[in-house]
């Protein structure tokens, strides 16, 4: 029987060395999970916390992007709509908080 050598090649991804500042409580705080072994070293630290914020920011201009869509769509709406006073009483009601009257 003959026997095949298969070698993969695993493409890493391209990496740019950053020097960052950070407040002596944050740089407390990456240090701490670096010695407790929760991270192998700072810049995991650094990673996973931008992951986090992509992932955060990417959740943040999704909800805009479709509040933006709601909004179109409801200007494009022929329809009469709803009176606001109806709709306050029940917001008011649902979440028991009161609206000031302004006396505008």
């Amino acid at each position: 029987m003959v026997g095949f050598i298969t070698t993969e090649v695993y493409l890493m991804p391209t990496v740019e060395k950053l020097s960052i500042a950070l407040p002596t409580e944050m740089a407390a705080l990456v240090r701490r999970a670096v010695d407790g072994g929760e991270y192998s070293s700072n810049s995991e630290v650094i990673r996973d916390a931008l992951r986090d914020w992509t992932h955060k920011r990417n959740l943040r201009e999704q909800g805009l992007s479709n509040l933006r869509k709601a909004w179109r769509e409801a200007v494009a709406d022929g329809s009469e709509g709803l009176e606001p006073g109806p709709v306050f009483k029940r917001l008011e009601k649902k979440y028991g908080v009161t609206t000031k009257k302004t006396g505008r």
